[in-house]
């Protein structure tokens, strides 16, 4: 029972704080320490030949350390309780995106309706890897859908999944990988052979959390159609797993998602995802963050239930 208490108080705790705070700028954040760690081991080894190879070991002793690390900050700090719970829970809120994403989406709504098209693009721009120099108010409605979905999966399921695995060590390896994947994982000529492993890696952890997000999704709607549309559609995504959680919103709303995206100068196909090409709402936004947070209180609900 004391392990269960273990994970159940720093999980509660770092949900709350994410839940009033999300992530402040000025709070000093693991993930950038990440990034710093990933562009050091990128700049010295991304070069000459067997870069496959070298990016592998670098994904894998980033990774690898990152849970050592954690798991023996844990050990060492599991002989005080307290001060364990307070690091625990801290961990736990860094672990966590929620309020963050869906404060994100919010604000690229807001600057688009309060200050029009052309602040909408920038504000997008800060959340997507896609251009948007030339999207129409709907594209961007449409983009900050997309986002809400794929990334309630990266950035929330994801990251509890691992923490229900292997507490605060797995969460962060997760979250070292993950990172990895976003800073590395292109198929550009750059980081093609480079970022192969890192981004195979991503695709292999988030298998699972994707396509239980998605269910999560169609059930706190209670939409048949959105089970449909994650059978029918999940799998057409260039992604092995974002099209899921995109398929069940795009199920949930009754909309249509995916089409040309430009990346980099290049316009991308990507497979439509859904059937009623309609124009996307604000409202419709709103009705995404919610399902965010309620399958997330869901998620939550359901382990410590289990647990306990």
């Amino acid at each position: 029972m004391n392990e269960h208490f273990n994970l159940i108080i720093p999980l509660l705790a770092g949900f709350a704080f994410d839940c009033l705070i999300g992530d402040p700028h000025f709070l000093p954040h693991p993930i950038r320490l990440f990034g710093k760690a990933i562009s050091v081991g990128e700049a010295k080894l991304n070069r000459g030949r067997n870069r496959k190879i070298k990016g592998a070991f670098l994904a894998s002793f980033l990774i690898l350390t990152t849970y050592f690390i954690f798991k023996q900050v844990l050990t060492v700090l599991s002989t005080y309780q307290n001060l364990f719970f307070i690091v625990s829970s801290l961990f736990v809120f860094y672990g966590l995106a929620n309020r963050s994403l869906i404060q994100e989406a919010l604000r690229v709504i807001i600057k688009l309706e309060k200050e029009g098209l052309e602040a909408g693009r920038q504000q997008l721009s800060m959340i997507v890897g896609r251009e948007t120099t030339h999207l129409s108010v709907n594209q961007i409605r449409t983009a900050v859908l997309e986002t809400l979905a794929e990334n309630l999966s990266d950035g929330v399921i994801a990251p509890l999944f691992f923490y229900f695995i292997g507490g605060v060590p797995a969460m962060f390896a997760y979250k070292m990988s993950n990172t990895l994947d976003s800073m590395i994982g292109y198929k550009n000529e750059q980081y093609k052979e480079f970022g192969f492993f890192a981004a195979k890696l991503d695709d292999v952890l988030n298998f699972i959390p994707a396509r239980l997000t998605a269910i999560l999704m169609a059930a706190v709607s209670l939409n048949f159609r959105a089970i449909r549309f994650i059978f029918k559609y999940g799998c057409k995504h260039s992604s092995p797993n974002a099209g899921y959680p995109e398929a069940a919103l795009a199920g949930i709303l009754n909309c249509r998602f995916g089409g040309p995206s430009r990346y980099h100068g290049k316009v991308t196909e990507k497979p439509f995802i859904g059937e009623n090409p309609r124009l996307v709402s604000v409202k419709d936004v709103y009705i995404a963050c919610v399902i965010n947070a309620a399958v997330t209180l869901v998620f939550i609900g359901v382990f410590i239930l289990w647990l306990v």
